[in-house]
């Protein structure tokens, strides 16, 4: 590579890096949203609402779509999220 390239790519890289922080205090937020939702639920079974999952789902492909972001990977980020934040509400359910 280049050097010329080299210095493209790393300033690439250290907008990524901005950005990646950026999305970590989103994921902190939507943890924290996430919690209090926890504690509204009564029943460990109460976790996981394929409905909603599914309206997610639809909603997220729809926007990426209009946003011109291949759907695939809008799809996968989200279904890995959801799934990491159900894990997440089942380990850290309190029976009330």
């Amino acid at each position: 590579m280049s050097p010329l390239k080299r210095k493209k790519l790393n300033k690439i890289r250290s907008k990524l890096d901005k950005l990646d922080n950026s999305l970590i205090k989103l994921i902190k937020k939507r943890t924290n949203l996430v919690n209090h939702v926890l504690k509204l639920k009564e029943k460990k079974k109460e976790i996981i609402d394929n409905k909603r999952i599914q309206i997610i789902l639809k909603n997220i492909r729809k926007k990426s779509i209009q946003n011109k972001i291949d759907p695939k990977i809008t799809n996968r980020i989200w279904k890995n999220m959801i799934w990491s934040y159900i894990d997440y509400e089942k380990r850290n359910f309190k029976k009330k």
